[in-house]
């Protein structure tokens, strides 16, 4: 009797460097018609985390989806990471999750439903953190397994964090390490035993909500969750957006050696264990991105690394920027590091990345 496949034998890509090329998508956005209706607040147009609909005068409703292949063999890991990398897009908005529907595509024949109970018990557990429930979904049968959550939130049309506020000068503060892409494609590949993943199980399997409620008390100018266009582009959107909305151009300063990583990545690096949504993203971020001498290619590849249920990228003024580093790490987000600064550019949405 042929053993059942592990998970990740089965996906291309392990979960967010699945998503399709910046380029490409950005290419295929642009036949999708830009709504004139009023109450629509935030839409595809400006590569925000979700939709905002206006209600009424005080209530909007936030809307995303996240689905991808597994990122890990347990099947209760992997539904928890995907239900925590969805609600992440509702805590980047600054609202708060009221409920939640699964989609799941799957290869009964070849790995049962067992596994899959398991999928939807860990995606559960975590709603359950966050005091959702998954309400019902919808199925397929699919040769490659998927999982992931269509998630509903609510906030005050006054208080939408979105990626566009970014402003000169402001602080770019982090609230995860970086290589989470790395690491599950070389555990996918052989070459990681499972339990080196376990510090990076345990940070795509923390919910930011923490980190998104002390955002939301100090008034950040702007934010987004660093997911699978990696830190590069996640960052880039949000500039392009802060420069539409100021209607000049602006960039950003990276500080490589201030961006926190998870150990042993720049190694697996070396070794040549880089997802290939990775290189996708450098390739699109590298026509805006200027890196020192001292970066070398593997630095750059982690700077674009395609994360999965990754940490908020915030872009705070100088003025909070103390008190919310403090309620970061009283609120037990200790990854949380000020990484650079938004700053006036010649060329909307440069990055300048030194050592």
């Amino acid at each position: 009797m042929s053993s059942i496949p592990s998970l990740t034998s089965l996906a291309k890509s392990a979960g967010c460097a699945a998503k399709i090329a910046q380029g490409d998508l950005t290419k295929a956005l642009a036949h999708l018609p830009k709504s004139d209706d009023p109450d629509l607040m935030v839409d595809h147009a400006g590569s925000d985390d979700a939709a905002v609909y206006r209600l009424s005068a005080e209530l909007a409703l936030v809307e995303t989806v996240d689905i991808f292949p597994p990122i890990v063999d347990d099947p209760f890991d992997y539904g928890r990471i995907a239900a925590t990398n969805a609600l992440s897009d509702i805590y980047a908005m600054g609202a708060k999750p009221i409920s939640a529907l699964s989609f799941v595509g799957w290869p009964v024949e070849v790995l049962g439903v067992d596994r899959l109970g398991a999928v939807l018990k860990g995606a559960a557990s975590i709603c359950n953190q966050a005091g959702i429930a998954i309400a019902g979904g919808h199925s397929i049968v699919d040769s490659e397994p998927k999982f992931g959550l269509f998630v509903t939130g609510l906030v005050h049309p006054d208080k939408i964090i979105d990626n566009s506020g970014a402003r000169a000068g402001d602080y770019l503060v982090l609230t995860k390490k970086i290589g989470t892409g790395v690491l599950t494609t070389a555990a996918k590949r052989g070459h990681l035993p499972a339990s080196r993943l376990d510090e990076a199980v345990a940070s795509m399997t923390t919910l930011n909500s923490a980190a998104a409620l002390v955002m939301t008390a100090q008034n950040v100018h702007a934010a987004t969750d660093v997911t699978g266009f990696g830190l590069l582009g996640h960052l880039g959107n949000m500039l392009k957006a802060s420069s539409m909305a100021a209607q000049k151009p602006l960039g950003a300063n990276l500080s490589y050696s201030k961006i926190p990583l998870f150990e042993g990545v720049e190694t697996l690096l070396d070794q040549g264990l880089c997802p290939l949504g990775t290189k996708r993203n450098l390739e699109t971020a590298a026509s805006l991105t200027t890196f020192s001498a001292d970066i070398s290619y593997n630095h750059q590849l982690l700077l674009a690394d395609a994360q999965t249920s990754g940490g908020l990228l915030m872009a705070v003024p100088k003025a909070r920027l103390e008190d919310l580093l403090t309620e970061l790490k009283v609120n037990m987000v200790t990854s949380c590091a000020v990484i650079g600064q938004v700053v006036q550019s010649n060329q909307s949405s440069h990055i300048q990345v030194e050592l």
